[in-house]
């Protein structure tokens, strides 16, 4: 991996070494943050009505999973992980399909449709690079931005202390034990001096638990139910068993397609969040990241767990500390997978009180929506991807509001879809990517005359088929520049005096400038490729050709039959 300049906002960035002290009280911080998306796995338990001991080794079995799934994604060896520090949790894409699983065929049908699934994203890692043209960063940005908002509703319902269904009323014990818990994250990571930030969610979580104990929000029973597991346990593996049902592809199939999307989103807000001079996502990193996680779903399937996937509250989190380093992804990964063989540590995790089940994940989420809403806006907009973005939200959004009118959708395969807002905007924003790819040009050609053009006139242009294509404003506005000054430089040497054919051509990668006319070529000599220095006795064009170089990535000439080609060349 290419070394990445670090951001000013991290103390640990991705290579640095972390103290050894602080490695393991980070990785805790990010084990119990995993912990805290069993959640999802217990909704999947109460929907197959299993035993306690099926709970314990689905959960442990889960921990075991996430353990190893966060290693493979920090390891980048042999083509699969992405080197970046994104821990796995038991994913909430996977509820909807699971719960269907669950009710049909118990256990063993949750887990052999899981393992299924993750073979799906295996096979799309291996063509995601040939999607680029679907997988945009606006449609990343959307998915990791639902993603946060998908966690709202769940969160909210804890911070509140609501319990039930409708009509539930806020619990105000649960609701200030839930700000002191926010409270103190948000102060220490906005107010503190120093390395205390890194520890802002750990401290947080351990001020939760003690103010809930002393408000009676953490019973006595629950430090029995501790002491009442072993200390050391392997896991029930007569428990495993596999099956499968082709009525539930589909349902699963879309899981997949959403938790590959979530993923691609996480792992290019990893590539960002730790390279200051990001510019576009590193599509063969993309490859292996999503690879290790496409195994990581097979391998929770296959070991017992429910379905894992990068966890962009664990990305926030890391973000909102400071700390990226891989080195934490280790220690984070050895302590799940030493979880999952220590029941009594474990039941720590699973009786964690209601306010702290409820701030943790809205101090991440702050994080999540906002870097997913930096990716949407990192490319020049249009009305189509307008469209794109704020049609798959709002019916997104709808999801909560309308719940119950979208599951009364008579057609079974459908109601997966239109149960969960990060399912339905994520199916959204690809249909409608693609159907926009319609009529949309990646060549265009313009006719400019030399002596009439004006810069506002070259800048109107350039904008709005940056705006169709996506580009990135800072190339649009460096190309706009570099060929403004070309025109001028044309006119002022007098090298045709017919107009200039301007063709633009646009991949995710390059934008190309060519301009072709019937004239002199452009004299392209020493003198005017080299640095040029302040004092240096230099003619207009000299310094004219200076400041295209300065815009331009390259610029070649060439001439033949009386015709002059000159081609800037820009990296995107």
């Amino acid at each position: 991996m290419d070394q990445k300049r670090k951001p000013a906002n991290l103390i640990y960035g991705l290579d640095d070494p972390v103290p050894l002290p602080i490695r393991l009280l980070l990785g805790l911080q990010h084990s119990f943050h995993v912990t805290t998306a069993l959640i999802f796995a217990i909704i999947v338990l109460q929907g197959m009505g299993a035993s306690a001991g099926q709970a314990g080794f689905f959960i442990s079995m889960s921990l075991l999973a996430g353990g190893i799934a966060v290693i493979l994604q920090a390891l980048n060896r042999k083509g699969v992980g992405s080197g970046y520090f994104a821990p796995s949790v038991c994913e909430p894409a996977y509820i909807s399909a699971s719960v269907m699983a669950a009710k049909i065929g118990g256990l063993p049908l949750v887990l052999g449709m899981t393992a299924l699934s993750g073979v799906f994203e295996m096979i799309l890692s291996r063509v995601v690079h040939r999607l680029r043209r679907i997988f945009t960063p606006e449609v990343m940005g959307l998915v990791v931005t639902m993603v946060g908002i998908s966690v709202i509703p769940v969160a909210t319902k804890n911070f509140l202390g609501i319990a039930g269904g409708e009509g539930a009323a806020i619990n105000p014990n649960v609701l200030v034990v839930s700000l002191i818990t926010l409270g103190t994250m948000v102060a220490i990571t906005v107010w503190s001096k120093g390395k205390l930030r890194l520890f802002s969610v750990i401290i947080g979580m351990v001020t939760g638990y003690i103010v809930s104990y002393l408000t009676g929000l953490l019973p006595e029973a629950h430090f029995k139910q501790i002491l009442d597991k072993p200390l050391l346990a392997a896991p029930d593996w007569s428990m495993l068993g596999w099956s499968f049902d082709a009525s539930l592809i589909i349902p699963f199939l879309i899981a997949s397609l959403c938790t590959s999307v979530k993923t691609i989103g996480n792992l290019t807000t990893c590539q960002k969040i730790n390279d200051a001079e990001w510019k576009r996502p590193d599509m063969p990193s993309l490859k292996k990241g999503l690879l290790a996680d496409g195994m990581s779903v097979s391998l929770s399937g296959v070991l017992g767990g429910m379905g894992q996937s990068t966890a962009s509250s664990n990305i926030g989190l890391s973000l909102g500390t400071g700390a990226t380093s891989r080195s934490i992804a280790f220690t984070t990964g050895g302590i799940l997978i030493l979880l999952a063989f220590l029941p009594r540590f474990a039941e720590v995790f699973v009786v964690m009180p209601q306010p702290v089940m409820g701030a943790t994940p809205l101090f991440a989420v702050c994080f999540i929506i906002f870097t997913g809403l930096q990716i949407m806006m990192s490319r020049m907009m249009d009305a189509r991807k307008i469209f794109i973005l704020g049609i798959s939200m709002i019916f997104g959004l709808s999801v909560t509001a309308l719940l119950d009118v979208y599951s009364r959708i008579g057609i079974s395969w459908l109601r997966p879809i239109f149960g969960s807002s990060l399912y339905l905007s994520t199916l959204l924003a690809i249909g409608l990517t693609i159907l926009f790819q319609i009529g949309l040009k990646k060549k265009t050609v313009s006719t400019l005359e030399l002596d009439k053009t004006r810069y506002e006139e070259l800048a109107d242009l350039m904008e709005k088929q940056g705006g169709l294509w996506g580009a990135r404003p800072a190339v649009i506005t460096q190309a706009t520049h570099a060929l403004n000054e070309l025109l001028e430089l044309m006119a002022a040497l007098e090298l045709t005096q017919k107009p200039v054919r301007l063709e633009m051509m646009f991949d995710e990668f390059n934008l190309d400038l060519t301009l072709q006319y019937e004239g002199k070529p452009l004299a392209l000599t020493g003198d005017y490729v080299e640095p040029l220095s302040v004092d240096a006795d230099v003619s207009i064009a000299q310094l004219s050709l200076r400041l295209i170089r300065k815009d331009a990535d390259a610029i070649t000439v060439s001439e033949k039959d009386g015709r002059s080609r000159i081609v800037l060349h820009f990296e995107h």
